[in-house]
């Protein structure tokens, strides 16, 4: 059922900079972090736009808003954006590498979403999703993930639609204008810029590699940031 939307909507094209009741994965509880204790710095949050949502939110996505610019535009707590991406790489943590899909169908989401995979290990979903995918045995192509992450539940709501079906558990990446249907664990993100998918599927990956034990808390991964931004077309 589509929830009501409570600010006028604007179009966000994947090609464009932004200028801008939930069931838990996981039973664990995540402490909240201080500033001091955020996975990354705030500033390297706030400079990738981490925080910068849409000129329209839903009901869904109120407890993540910080608070309205003067211009409209919704902000995030960074915080609690931290506080979700300990859960879900918890709560992944649990499950046989390969038994974890990356949907992204979006443009600048596809490319850090790949390299969420081979960092993890993870299968990697990219591009248009092809109905029957996880729901249709007889296709050729057929796949059964434990869980999937996808990078917009409004982008990849095909995924969302068979995952429910297949009773796989949803992570999302959303975006102060999307609603939680389908979803059983959100990432509360700016989940349109380049910079801020990147860092988002980064942190998530290293995030990931601490909880399995391969990475010690203080050790970073291989790739940095950089590596998982999406390329600009050259015209």
């Amino acid at each position: 059922m589509t929830k009501k939307e409570e600010s006028e909507q604007i179009e966000n094209t994947e090609e464009e900079e932004p200028r801008s009741s939930e069931a838990s994965a996981s039973s664990e509880e995540v402490a909240i972090p201080s500033e001091e204790d955020l996975l990354l710095p705030r500033d390297v949050l706030l400079s990738a736009g981490l925080h910068i949502g849409t000129r329209m939110k839903t009901k869904d996505m109120d407890e993540f808003i910080y608070r309205v610019r003067p211009d409209g535009l919704f902000v995030l707590d960074v915080k609690k954006t931290d506080e979700r991406i300990r859960a879900a790489a918890k709560f992944l943590s649990r499950f046989e590498p390969d038994r974890i899909a990356a949907v992204a169908s979006r443009l600048y989401a596809r490319y850090p979403a790949q390299k969420f995979c081979e960092t993890t290990k993870a299968t990697p979903i990219a591009g248009r999703f092809v109905p029957g995918l996880f729901s249709n045995p007889l296709y050729a192509n057929h796949i059964e993930p434990a869980v999937i992450i996808v990078s917009d539940p409004k982008a990849d709501v095909q995924a969302v639609k068979e995952a429910g079906v297949m009773g796989i558990p949803v992570i999302a990446l959303c975006s102060t204008d999307n609603d939680f249907a389908g979803v059983d664990l959100v990432i509360p993100t700016n989940n349109k810029g380049r910079r801020a998918l990147a860092v988002i599927y980064w942190m998530l990956a290293r995030q990931l590699l601490r909880e399995r034990g391969e990475l010690t808390p203080d050790k970073d991964i291989d790739l940095s940031v950089e590596d998982f931004e999406a390329r600009v077309p050259q015209g």
